[in-house]
């Protein structure tokens, strides 16, 4: 009996479920309007397969075009004395017109007949008024269509157009001179993929070099074992901020001592040649790889004095590089002739190496002093008493607290521009600081925090949510900041590009083996050495086959990205579609398709040969 019921009960439950299914696919074809009633419409079927047709015939190939006008003449209305005589004779050797009757009252219907046309070819019937045959004023919209042998038979409307001198019916054809050639269209789509296909590419490098390291941070395996004091946590974040200041600042102005400098070539090439030697023996000299005997505290404040130089030195160089790479390019432009792009490239490089290097500055600079600050607290942690260290980290916490919050209360004013400056930066603040204190009294004095999972965590909410955002959203943004054309395109790509790589490679690194990590980690390794040697020889198959299947969605996605301004070919499509010019639309189309194709063999052969 029992089995009886709940096989009954099943059968309800199946019901049920297929009820429940119904309902929502009913309410689905609701809400997205399923009619095929309008697909059968005579209207529609005539739409669609007017489109269809000139889809088919994509506007690639072209001919010179030899153009004949063919008149004949006819009374509108009829003279008087039915007299038609002035009407010549056609010449039937050539292209000729009969009309019947050759003469009407406006609105009524004539017969044209042609004669000794091209073959199967389609042109424009059209009435001339007044006398003038060449008159270049036309009436009516009427089309005509020879077969194989030149013939025609079509009938003809009279617009009111009342003469007393012969008017005429002209029929103008036009036939194919000359050897087919390209169209403007097939030309313009031609660049265009290239475009496309280019933006692809610098877009994924560019995605490629900056989602490699974040990808590691993005990792759950590699930052759950992260962990630190809250002195240590407290002083590194209080790091970031200070030094990246200070770094951004410093390199900056070392950047503007050597505008002066920059503009002499000779001094571009001693400088970019000397500084990597005197940047290579400082940095042995302050960093040794033995030590014979402790060094003195005096020795240590040198060496650190020293490598400070060297890094100020290398960043000199840079600014030199750029100065170099400026000069010639501007040198040799004219020289070049048609390979003047090469010219060009050097020039942005140079912009591009001019502009990021005081960020590095910032990057490394807050970096090293995080760093230093982090292990000062992790030594104040271990070698302090507890209530020494809790009162401590209720001075360090609430300090971090307040910069965190304070600096986003600062870039919430500058986004909405509330005005009120004690609650977008004071009342941050102190909130900031009450967190930190609270975090403060109730953690252990000497306690480790998750801080490669609050980092994992940080990191991983902002790719999702930039991930979220599609790629034409982020287009037209950048289409506001540098304007319509490939380059907005390439940095909505490359944007995208990195978060979707960084996700893709961070769940690849957590699903490495981890035995090699294990092994590495018992040698006493650093997280960075841990990286190289346990983590990239397993994740460098997958991360090229993710990068290359990457290139393939970013020259697919190249197509959307220029129907909001963002160059490539998509650009040129909807230009096209939106002109209802389907025959120059179905070349691009062809072109996508293409190059899509060509992509996916490529990529895949790439893959079967690398990965």
């Amino acid at each position: 009996m029992k089995e009886k019921k709940s096989s009954a009960w099943k059968s309800i439950q199946f019901g049920l479920a297929v009820l429940l299914g119904l309902f929502v696919y009913a309410y689905g074809f609701d809400v997205t309007k399923v009619n095929l009633e309008e697909l059968r419409s005579e209207r529609r079927q005539q739409s669609l397969t007017r489109v269809t047709r000139t889809l088919a015939q994509p506007d690639l190939i072209t001919y010179d075009k030899q153009e004949a006008i063919v008149n004949s003449p006819l009374y509108v209305p009829c003279p008087a004395d039915n007299n038609l005589s002035a009407i010549p004779a056609a010449d039937t050797a050539a292209a000729y017109l009969a009309i019947t009757p050759a003469c009407a009252n406006p609105g009524e219907t004539v017969q044209v007949e042609g004669f000794n046309f091209p073959p199967n070819i389609i042109g424009p019937i059209r009435f001339v008024p007044g006398s003038d045959p060449l008159n270049v004023v036309t009436l009516g919209r009427e089309s005509i269509k020879t077969d194989g042998d030149g013939h025609f038979i079509t009938s003809f409307v009279i617009p009111d157009r009342i003469s007393e001198e012969p008017q005429h019916i002209r029929v103008t054809i036009s036939e194919n001179v000359g050897s087919p050639r390209f169209t403007q269209n097939a030309k313009d789509t031609w660049d265009k993929i290239i475009e496309t296909v280019f933006m692809a590419l610098l877009a994924t490098t560019a995605g490629t070099i900056l989602a490699f390291p974040l990808s590691f941070i993005a990792a759950r395996n590699l930052m759950k074992s992260v962990r630190s004091p809250l002195t240590s946590v407290a002083l590194s974040v209080l790091g970031w901020p200070i030094g990246m200041g200070l770094g951004y600042y410093i390199v900056n102005q070392i950047g503007i001592f050597t505008i002066p400098l920059a503009e002499n070539i000779f001094t571009n090439l001693i400088s970019v040649a000397v500084t990597p030697f005197i940047f290579w023996y400082a940095v042995r000299w302050a960093l040794p790889q033995e030590e014979i005997k402790i060094p003195s505290p005096s020795l240590r404040l040198t060496r650190l004095l020293v490598l400070f130089i060297a890094i100020l030195v290398a960043f000199f160089g840079f600014f030199q590089l750029a100065g170099l790479a400026t000069n010639i390019s501007l040198g040799i432009e004219k020289a070049l002739g048609s390979f003047g792009f090469l010219a060009t490239f050097l020039f942005q490089v140079s912009d591009i190496l001019r502009i990021i290097t005081p960020a590095l500055g910032a990057l490394a600079a807050g970096g090293t002093l995080a760093n230093f600050l982090g292990h000062l607290g992790q030594r104040i942690s271990e070698k302090n008493a507890t209530a020494r260290v809790k009162t401590t980290n209720l001075i360090l916490a609430a300090l971090a607290g307040a910069t965190v919050l304070g600096l986003l209360g600062a870039l919430v004013e500058w986004l909405y521009q509330v005005g009120q400056f004690e609650y977008t930066f004071w009342a941050p603040v102190l909130i900031g600081a009450g967190l930190g204190l609270l975090l403060a009294a109730f953690t252990q004095p000497k306690d480790t925090l998750p801080t490669g999972m609050v980092v994992y965590s940080i990191t991983r909410t902002i790719v999702n949510a930039l991930r979220s955002v599609e790629a034409l959203v982020m287009a037209i943004v950048f289409v506001i900041a540098v304007g319509i054309g490939p380059f907005a395109g390439m940095m909505a790509l490359g944007l995208h590009t990195i978060v979707s790589l960084v996700k893709l490679y961070s769940e690849q690194v957590e699903s490495i083996m981890p035995g090699p990590l294990e092994a590495i980690t018992a040698t006493g390794a650093n997280r960075l050495q841990t990286i190289i040697y346990a983590v990239i020889p397993q994740v460098i198959p997958p991360y090229i086959s993710y990068t290359m299947y990457r290139w393939d969605i970013n020259v697919r996605m190249s197509t959307i990205i220029g129907f909001v301004g963002g160059g490539g070919i998509g650009f040129l499509l909807q230009q096209n579609i939106n002109l209802l010019n389907y025959r120059a639309a179905s070349t691009q189309m062809i072109a996508i398709a293409i190059v899509v194709a060509s992509m996916d063999y490529i990529s895949s052969v790439l893959r079967e040969k690398y990965v």
